[in-house]
């Protein structure tokens, strides 16, 4: 049987979205793991991570709570993280994942200096991805789902900004060579981002943004979903070993 991998629970979709369920379901199916092939672990609602063995790894969901926050369950899943990629453990964190990996390896998190960034981006890969094992062979410009307020605002020591968008110059990062922080939802179809959209349309008003505008420039992001899809055959790999 392959060994698991753990889902790391850190929030909830908007509540016009969570009869789609929640983010540790969309990771799965669209990671191609069973159910079988997944243990959820809510850290947010006070659950403490497992031990490490026999996992292949572990993936960090996105969440509407702010790292800067310092929540002590938060903090808590930092300590985990960086014990777990110190130990050499197959990290994978989105969004919140992402920022949260960022500060426990001692990077920088804060919002935003221009504010939100919300449906189809435009990732640009730097010349560092072209020897990622995720993102070897992409396009260097393909499109991502995002909608997030806060931010790595400065990678962690060491770790390599592998893509950026025009808004957010660390979208991606390597720490290491076996943890990743991606700022995408590489999870979302295009039918939950534009979900998010109708639910956050009265903020984007407030910023000065036109909803139906994000939404008609929403589109699929299949590359973006091949890098989560390349995290598992890459862990599982590892694991083999």
């Amino acid at each position: 049987m392959k060994p698991p991998f753990l889902i790391l629970e850190t929030g909830q979709p908007v509540p016009s979205m969570r009869r789609h369920r929640g983010f540790p379901h969309w990771i799965r199916v669209a990671a191609g793991l069973g159910r079988d092939e997944a243990v959820v672990v809510n850290v947010e609602a006070g659950e403490d991570p497992p031990g490490r063995e026999g996992f292949a790894g572990a993936i960090v969901t996105g969440s509407g709570a702010m790292v800067t926050d310092r929540a002590p369950w938060s903090e808590r899943s930092a300590q985990w993280l960086r014990e777990a990629a110190h130990a050499g453990l197959p990290l994978f964190g989105i969004c919140y994942g992402h920022q949260l990996l960022a500060h426990a390896l001692g990077g920088e998190v804060g919002n935003h200096p221009g504010g939100r960034e919300m449906g189809t981006v435009h990732l640009e890969l730097h010349p560092t991805a072209a020897a990622d094992p995720l993102f070897a062979g992409l396009p260097a410009r393909f499109p991502a789902q995002a909608t997030h307020l806060q931010t790595v605002l400065r990678a962690p020591d060491g770790a390599a900004v592998l893509a950026r968008s025009s808004h957010d110059a660390c979208h991606a990062f390597r720490w290491g060579e076996r943890a990743w922080g991606v700022q995408f939802h590489p999870e979302f179809s295009a039918g939950h981002m534009r979900g998010y959209v109708r639910a956050r349309q009265d903020a984007l008003r407030n910023e000065g943004l036109c909803p139906r505008t994000v939404a008609r420039e929403i589109s699929a992001a299949p590359h973006a979903r091949r890098v989560l899809r390349r995290f598992v055959g890459h862990a599982r790999a590892l694991h083999g070993r």
